[in-house]
Parts: structure tokens; sequence; C-alpha cells
């Protein structure tokens, strides 16, 4: 079912005719970039893109990109701006984004953000966290720890050093060689200096909505759309991707659903069990997106949506 069909243009005008730019939010397959469509059409509005996957060129049909009819229709900002080989991060999102809104705004149109990158819509809506980076520091961590090997040693080096960091993000290897870059710059661990600092304030210009769906209906989406998804081409895409060098990119290869295929092509399982391997997968990550959401946005405007599919 449409999100035309599941709002009425009385609803649209109830959430969405203020003066605040609207920020849609909600797992995958929640809706989020049909309901930013029609909010566009109404209101003579563009769209940026908050989904981290939809920056790439090339990983189309597994991000649920707009169509080409879509963006012919309506102008979309911040998809296709990166090469497989680039890395994304929540500091170019942030720029990037806010360079899209004031473009938007100064042709008198209305900027309309919707995604479902949770880290990245927090830092546009809650203001960027203020730890200390610096970019050739990095290059040098990553060159060292960004490897299994590295990544052992880091771990090492982090349990003694910070424990308090070592013990959140011991599994997580960007995550740890982040926290090692502000211990080098600061001498002090990232979880006591996110205890000290002063909670940020949601911002003004910006309202955000969050959709909501039973959990049964929103599986059940997933799976439909997995499935079409598949028909469309999903699996030449990613065969298309790995000759690129897909799973060897810095992000890229985080891609949901992309690793699964290549696991079938690599004869892991049977055709018949892909598209349940990849629900299977989307759910327990919409999962997380849902946690996310509630828990970290407590200034959204929740829009509940139909109990049952039509």
């Amino acid at each position: 079912m449409s999100l035309q069909k599941m709002m009425s243009r009385k609803q649209l005008d109830f959430y969405f005719s203020g003066p605040e730019i609207p920020l849609v939010m909600g797992p995958t397959a929640s809706g989020k970039s049909a309901l930013a469509m029609e909010i566009s059409r109404v209101y003579q509005g563009e769209i940026i893109s908050a989904d981290s996957m939809q920056f790439y060129r090339g990983l189309d049909i597994g991000t649920a990109k707009p169509s080409a009819a879509e963006r012919a229709e309506v102008k979309h900002h911040l998809i296709d701006t990166l090469e497989l080989t680039r890395k994304s991060d929540i500091f170019s999102f942030c720029e990037m984004a806010e360079r899209a809104i004031a473009d938007i705004r100064g042709r008198g149109k209305l900027p309309v953000i919707a995604g479902g990158s949770g880290l990245y819509i927090h830092a546009l809506m809650y203001g960027l966290d203020p730890l200390p980076a610096d970019e050739s520091l990095r290059r040098e961590l990553d060159a060292k720890f960004d490897s299994e090997e590295g990544f052992a040693e880091l771990k090492s080096i982090m349990e003694k050093t910070c424990p308090g960091d070592y013990a959140r993000w011991y599994n997580h290897r960007r995550k740890l060689i982040r926290a090692y870059e502000v211990f080098l710059l600061t001498g002090t661990q990232i979880s006591v200096l996110q205890k000290k600092r002063t909670a940020f304030q949601a911002r003004k210009d910006i309202k955000t909505f969050y959709l909501e769906w039973d959990r049964d209906i929103l599986k059940k989406r997933i799976a439909e759309r997995c499935a079409e998804m598949l028909e469309s081409g999903w699996i030449e895409e990613t065969k298309n991707l790995m000759a690129q060098g897909l799973f060897e990119t810095p992000t890229a290869r985080q891609a949901l659903g992309y690793p699964i295929i290549a696991r079938y092509l690599a004869g892991e399982f049977k055709k018949d069990k892909l598209a349940e391997e990849i629900s299977i997968a989307t759910w327990q990550f919409a999962r997380r997106q849902i946690t996310w959401f509630r828990n970290r946005h407590p200034e959204a405007t929740v829009i509940p949506l139909p109990k049952e599919l039509k």
C-alpha cells in the first residue's frame, strides 16, 4: 500500500504544514522515501537523503534508491555522491546536508530529509560530537591497525590504556581506532569525555517524524521488498560490484544484503533460501533501528501507520 493511500491531504497538512524542515526517519521498509516524495509533491520540496549507503554510486537496488522517474520528478540530494572506494563519515554528511539545506531554501523550496542512518540523523539534529580529530594521525592509525593483525595489536593496547573504551568497542575495529585517536589527542578515554560533556539540545529548525508500524506488518513489508529487489536484478548488481572490489572497500562493503548474496553466489545455500536469509538479516537491522530512534529521538513526532495491509 502506498503512502499516498495511507495519508490524506488533511493528514499531510496536520503533520507537515509548519515552518520547520521535515525529517522523516524510521526502520528500513517503513515508507520513508514514499512519504518524502509525497511531502515534496505537495509542498514544493526537494529531498535530502540521510541513508549512508545511498551515497555510493552502484549501490542501487540493494539500497532502494529512488527510481530515475522519481528523481526526475523531485530533485534528490546526497545520492550518488561517492565512489565505492571512498569512506563516508558523519562530518562530511553534516557538511553536505547543511549546504543542501541552504541551497534548497535559497531557491524558495522546502528541504525534506529522509533516511534511516541513525548516527547521521542524530548528528544533524543534535550536533556533532565535539571530540577532537586529526586527519594525519587517523591515517597513521588506519595504516597500522585497520587489518586483522593490527586490530589484535590495538585491542591489546586499548585493554591496558583505555579499559572503558575497550569494554565498549572491543569487537568494533573502526570505533576502537577512533577511541585510540581521541586518547592520543586528549590523554582521556572517550567514555570519560562523553560523561563530562553537556547534553545537546535538538535544533529548532528541523522537526523529526518517526514512522511506526506494527512489527508483524513491518516484517511482511521487509519480506515483500526483499523479494521485489531480488526480482529486479539485485543478484546481478552484486556480481558487478564484487568485480569492482565491493568487499575490499572501507565503508560501502557494509551495505545490507550484499554479503548474503555473495554467500549465495559462493554456493553456501540454494537460491530458494536467499530471500529468507536477507529478510531475516534486514529484520534484525530494523529492530536495531527501532530501538535507536525511539531511545535517541525523544523529540520526534510518532506517526502511527496502518495496522494491516489492504
